[in-house]
């Protein structure tokens, strides 16, 4: 499993990235100033660094350096959204800059194309005892492959990476059919009964009122 490094002293902002990258299927551990950050990059192994820069004790930027040694790729994630920053953390190798405040999908994305320029893929995404293979394009339920068609398929895989997130009928139909309308909603209503028919998801993936729907484990 891909292991990312969160370095942010804020602890909301940080149990939001964690959570986001934890339902993403990564493993994720988190520091709350430079110096917990540096502690952990001397007894852990990580793919990926996301790093504030106003940090206690250590900057970020001084924490890029000591990053440096370990050749872990490192994407900035700050306040801070002055072209002179930017210009700094780029030109001191950091491979991504997001300005906060920030979308989680965005995150997510960007997070995604760091590790796959890196040579990383996180392609098992799961919830319950249902695995989604993003790379083979199979899905299975305990182990048996479930046959889905490309749009299910691609339902499944939205709902799944955006894990714990309640997500509007629209933002869904339009990312799955690529459609800037409304569109006929009932299409996605449909997809839905069928995805929770066919792997067993009733409780998984559950009706937000008046909103659209949600992916997260049954409790």
């Amino acid at each position: 499993m891909i292991r990312i490094l969160v370095v942010e002293d804020d602890r909301d902002i940080s149990a939001l990235i964690q959570l986001a990258l934890k339902n993403a299927g990564y493993d994720v551990f988190a520091a709350f100033d430079g110096q917990e950050g540096a502690n952990l990059l001397e007894t852990q192994k990580f793919e990926l660094c996301l790093l504030d820069i106003m940090l206690p004790q250590i900057s970020g930027y001084e924490l890029f350096s000591y990053i440096n040694e370990y050749s872990i790729p490192v994407i900035f994630i700050t306040a801070r959204g002055e072209l002179d920053d930017k210009r700094k953390a780029f030109r001191m190798g950091a491979d991504d800059y997001i300005v906060k405040p920030f979308e989680i999908e965005e995150l997510l994305l960007r997070t995604e194309n760091i590790l796959r320029l890196h040579g990383y893929k996180n392609n098992l995404l799961r919830v319950g005892d249902v695995e989604l293979d993003a790379e083979a394009h199979i899905v299975r339920k305990a182990g048996r492959e479930i046959t889905l068609t490309p749009k299910e398929f691609e339902l499944l895989h939205f709902l799944l990476r955006n894990k714990g997130v309640a997500l509007s009928r629209f933002a869904l139909y339009e990312r799955v059919w690529n459609d800037g309308e409304s569109g006929d909603t009932r299409t996605l209503d449909i997809h839905i009964t069928r995805l929770r028919k066919k792997l067993g998801l009733e409780n998984e993936i559950a009706t937000v009122h008046k909103l659209g729907y949600i992916i997260r484990e049954k409790t």
